[in-house]
């Protein structure tokens, strides 16, 4: 029994680290870059903030979520009963465990965001969605980075 609960115990630890770790993986920022974004040429457009709307970003929906909640439902399940009751809650458990932890990866990866429309200096108007990690307004002169598949607005 002591081995089982040492087993759990070491399950949950793990997929603590991976739901912490899976927080951090990617941004959709204007101050963070992804390494194959950098050493590459940007298309700069200038502009002038039209209107900001707070958005929420989704977050993951990896398997990661549903692996981990899995294996700590399913040794939490088979700790129920013995023979057939260990098997019937291993697989209940599993199955609870990875709907749950799909549900907790995407809670825990959710973030803020925010939908800037801009008037650009040739009169085209665009949106652009990113993380809230920087503050505009309605009238701020701000600059539209392009390329390598990801647009930001800078200051």
């Amino acid at each position: 029994m002591k081995t089982v609960h040492r087993t759990a115990w070491l399950a949950i630890a793990i997929a603590a680290a991976v739901f912490l770790l899976a927080g951090c993986a990617s941004s959709q920022s204007g101050s963070s870059y992804a390494r194959e974004q950098t050493r590459g040429e940007m298309h700069v457009r200038l502009g002038v903030v039209e209107s900001v709307r707070q958005v929420t970003i989704e977050g993951s929906k990896s398997p990661t979520g549903v692996l981990a909640g899995g294996v700590i439902g399913g040794i939490a399940g088979s700790n129920i009963g013995g023979g057939r009751g260990a098997t019937v809650g291993t697989v209940i458990g599993a199955v609870a465990g990875g709907l749950a932890g799909q549900a907790i990866e995407e809670s825990v990866t959710r973030k803020n965001g925010l939908e800037i429309t801009i008037r650009l200096d040739d009169g085209q108007m665009i949106a652009v969605t990113q993380e809230a990690d920087e503050q505009f307004y309605p009238g701020d002169r701000v600059r539209v980075l392009s390329g390598r598949g990801a647009t930001r607005v800078t200051r």
